[in-house]
This record gives C-alpha cells, sequence and structure tokens, in this order.
C-alpha cells in the first residue's frame, strides 16, 4: 500500500491518478499514526517551501515521517517534496528543511527565465533504480523556480543555466524534481520503479 502525504497542497489528484493507471493501491493521510502503517511514501509538492514545513509541523508528522524514512520505508519525494529533503531554501531561510541531504535549495539567477517549465532532458547515472527500464537522457517535465544542489547522492541531472539534481537516490529515500505524474509513458514508468522497489 503506497502512502501520499496529504499536507494540505500539492499536486494529489495527478499523483493519484498516475498510482490509478499503474495499478497500485494506495491511501491519502494527514496524520502521524497513518504514517507509522505506511510501507512506502510519496510526497507530492507544488507551491512554496516556507509552506510545506509549516504544514509538516502543524500537522506534527515531520518526525513520524523522518522515523519512518529512517526504519527504511521506501520514500519518494516529488518536486517540492524533493526540495524538503534538503537543510534549507532560499524561498524561506527562516524554515528548516528535512535535512536528510546536505546544502540549500537556491533561486535560478535572474537573468534567466524563471520558473524552469516545459519539457527537458536528463542526464542519468548508470544503475539509478528509478531509471530501470528508461532511456539515459529521458525528455520529463518540469515546473520550478528553486533548484537542489548536487550531493552525492544525485542519481540524474538537469541543466537548466546551472547543473541541478533532478532526481536523487540514497537507499530507501528517492526524489525527482520534475512532475513524473504530467510526463507521459516515461513519468509512469518510473513511478511504477518505485512501486516495485
Amino acid at each position: 500500500m503506497i502512502t501520499i502525504l496529504d499536507y494540505g497542497a500539492g499536486n494529489l489528484r495527478s499523483v493519484q491518478n498516475t498510482l490509478t493507471e499503474i495499478g497500485a493501491r494506495f491511501e491519502v493521510v494527514s496524520d502521524a499514526a497513518s504514517l507509522g502503517r505506511a510501507s512506502k511514501i510519496v510526497l507530492p509538492g507544488v507551491g512554496h517551501f516556507g509552506q510545506i514545513m509549516r504544514a509538516l509541523d502543524s500537522l506534527r508528522v515531520r518526525d513520524a515521517l523522518l522515523e519512518r524514512i529512517r526504519a527504511g520505508v521506501p520514500f519518494l519525494g516529488i518536486c517540492l517534496g524533493l526540495q524538503a529533503l534538503f537543510e534549507r531554501s532560499e524561498e524561506a531561510p527562516e524554515c528548516a528543511g528535512l535535512a536528510l541531504f546536505p546544502g540549500t535549495v537556491r533561486r535560478f539567477a535572474a537573468d534567466v527565465r524563471v520558473p524552469h517549465m516545459g519539457w527537458d532532458h536528463l542526464d542519468v547515472r548508470p544503475g539509478a533504480r528509478l531509471f530501470d527500464g528508461v532511456a539515459a537522457s529521458p525528455y520529463l517535465y518540469f515546473a520550478h523556480s528553486y533548484y537542489a544542489p548536487l550531493v552525492e547522492a544525485t542519481a540524474a541531472t538537469c541543466t537548466y543555466a546551472v547543473p541541478c539534481t533532478a532526481a536523487l537516490e540514497s537507499g530507501n529515500v528517492f526524489g525527482v524534481q520534475f512532475h513524473p505524474e504530467k510526463s507521459g509513458p516515461l513519468g509512469l514508468r518510473i513511478v511504477k520503479n518505485f512501486v516495485e522497489l
């Protein structure tokens, strides 16, 4: 059973539609007790870094989420859900991220068009599990104004003015900056790879 964490915003419907299309069973939850039963967790995200972090604290699910991740439960963060895995973001410097990865999420420079919106190519690290059966340079859909730094766990990069993390993998923790639920058959395959881990 996939557990989708609903923090009061995000692209829940499109993620639900994607999971339905690939035949995955799921539930939508917003409380710590339900997270405690999760066998896999998806954190979709659109909007503002401060909003998602404050919502996780308001719902009192931050500690439960970190506890389940540290217990080895597979986790997938989508877009803002990936950015939440870092220590901080320039979008809301007063809000601490989940700090599972080092570094600060930064805004694209003023001299490039923001947001980075539309289809773009990725460079995928060989052996990346999310991209099993996917071409080495897949074309996927992005919509973001802030970008995650390159870290040891970076599994795929995208260059938009600067190279940034398009996907990361570290043990049971996965994140994608692009929107697989809006990326057609390739996006479905990536989500299916997570579901079948």
